[in-house]
């Protein structure tokens, strides 16, 4: 059965006029809902801890910036903002001090609810609106009058609102112009975490850089193997994108395409799915949320060296050279985005 879509019809802004919003963090996805919502004509406020560099910059856009537990006992709707393992710590020290009945909490990622990393009391709404793309692809959308798609999931509801509540979030972040989905917590976290490990990020990028290897351990120069394994992956993903698997194959060349068809599946392989499988049920059962947990809670130690090791990749470095002579591809300094965001 086809999952029913929602669109701006089915949503209704007025739900959360004469409420008060309150966005803790300014990060990616916390900035984008706070504009998209300010534009929407929705009062929001902003939650912070004292010190943040984000202040400033919320405040030069216009918001009223406030202490994380004074934002949250002036809001009727809480946007929790803040990366899964820093969750618990802001929960427990500035917001479940100060929820009182009527609430609604919001999420745009069920990690700390399905993990129970927290455990919200049974007087507010828990509720979840997740854009299916980055914040800043889900604010540049919007300006341009169009909508990422997103999901929404009700966990709690005891004020017998909380869906209404969630599409309207949804409209006002620009969502049902995309299409809304209703999904569970327990389905939007597993699946999120199931595609970016094996897809999305981790599988994506393993192989770049096995393709990339591949070709430079073979005498090839390093320009070419950049080029061929990672510069044109952008170019393939827009045309399925835009038409599909199928619409791509029509789009590339016949060897291309039988290439594809023939020699795809010999790489990735059965053995691969079964290793997803694998990383499936480590979602499921809890033992990856409960690694990362712990990997952070120890200081993130082995994660950082494994950022920086893969940051000193040769492709890395190749990349970014070959970038400097294309000005028409947008740089971006991660960093700097941290720094204005975090």
């Amino acid at each position: 059965m086809p999952a029913k879509i929602y669109t701006d019809k089915d949503a209704d802004l007025k739900v959360l006029q004469g409420k008060t919003c309150a966005v803790i963090g300014f990060g990616s996805q916390g900035h984008a809902h706070a504009l998209n919502l300010k534009d929407s004509k929705v009062k929001v406020i902003i939650g912070l801890y004292k010190g943040s560099k984000s202040r400033p910059v919320a405040k030069k856009l216009g918001f009223e910036v406030l202490d994380t537990a004074d934002a949250v006992k002036k809001a009727d709707v809480i946007f929790v903002a803040v990366p899964d393992t820093k969750i618990k710590e802001v929960y427990e020290a500035d917001i479940a001090p100060n929820l009182t009945e009527g609430k609604t909490l919001l999420f745009s990622h069920g990690f700390a609810i399905h993990f129970k990393t927290i455990t919200p009391p049974e007087n507010v709404n828990v509720i979840m609106v997740a854009p299916k793309g980055p914040g800043h692809i889900v604010r540049r959308q919007f300006t341009e009058g169009k909508g990422v798609p997103a999901l929404i999931a009700v966990h709690q509801d005891p004020g017998k609102n909380a869906k209404k509540i969630a599409l309207a979030w949804a409209k006002g972040v620009g969502g049902t112009r995309g299409g809304v989905f209703q999904t569970t917590f327990k389905e939007e976290t597993e699946t999120d975490l199931f595609g970016e490990q094996t897809v999305l990020c981790g599988g994506v990028t393993a192989l770049i850089k096995a393709g990339y290897e591949t070709l430079v351990e073979a005498g090839y120069q390093p320009e070419m193997a950049y080029f061929e394994c990672l510069h044109e992956m952008k170019l393939i993903v827009d045309l399925i994108n835009e038409s599909g698997i199928a619409g791509m194959r029509f789009s590339i060349s016949e060897t291309a395409e039988y290439g594809d068809v023939t020699v795809g599946p010999k790489i990735i392989d059965a053995s691969v799915k079964r290793r997803m499988k694998t990383a499936l049920k480590r979602i499921q059962n809890g033992q990856f949320a409960q690694e990362w947990v712990d990997e952070y809670e120890a200081g993130q130690k082995n994660f950082d060296q494994i950022r920086k090791d893969e940051a000193e990749h040769g492709i890395e470095k190749v990349g970014k050279r070959l970038r400097n002579l294309m000005p028409w591809i947008k740089k971006r300094s991660l960093k700097g985005a941290q720094a204005t965001y975090s």
